[in-house]
């Protein structure tokens, strides 16, 4: 089991930044990729931005140039640096881990942390 903690949300004016941090119970080192997910209100659930174990990065089109997503292993931890916040980037973020074991994926989820920009 991966138990994933994430912190940093909060109220932004726009054009500000946040840092949002992740905090896995295991060695991410056994953990094939990770990243964070939003779900505004009234849409689905959709990726921001991922790292994979051998430090590849995708970015939803919607925040490359001004999102980072970056790993602190010595503290287990995944960041996402956002910076230029629109009020459209509104929404709950949710870490996201997959561990892949044989032919089977584990995939495991943060609670969630409230990021809200105001106009």
């Amino acid at each position: 089991q991966v138990q994933l903690v994430e912190s940093g949300g909060g109220l932004v004016q726009a054009g500000g930044s946040l840092r949002l941090s992740c905090a896995a119970s295991v060695s991410i080192f056994s953990i094939n990729a990770m990243g964070w997910y939003r779900q505004a209100p009234g849409k689905q659930r959709e990726l921001v931005a991922a790292l994979t174990s051998g430090s590849r990065t995708n970015y939803a089109d919607s925040v490359k140039g001004r999102s980072t997503i970056s790993r602190d292993n010595g503290k287990n931890t995944v960041h996402l640096q956002m910076n230029s916040l629109k009020p459209e980037d509104t929404a709950v973020y949710y870490c996201h881990a997959v561990r892949v074991g044989g032919k089977e994926e584990y995939h495991y989820w943060g609670q969630g942390t409230q990021v809200t920009v105001s106009s």
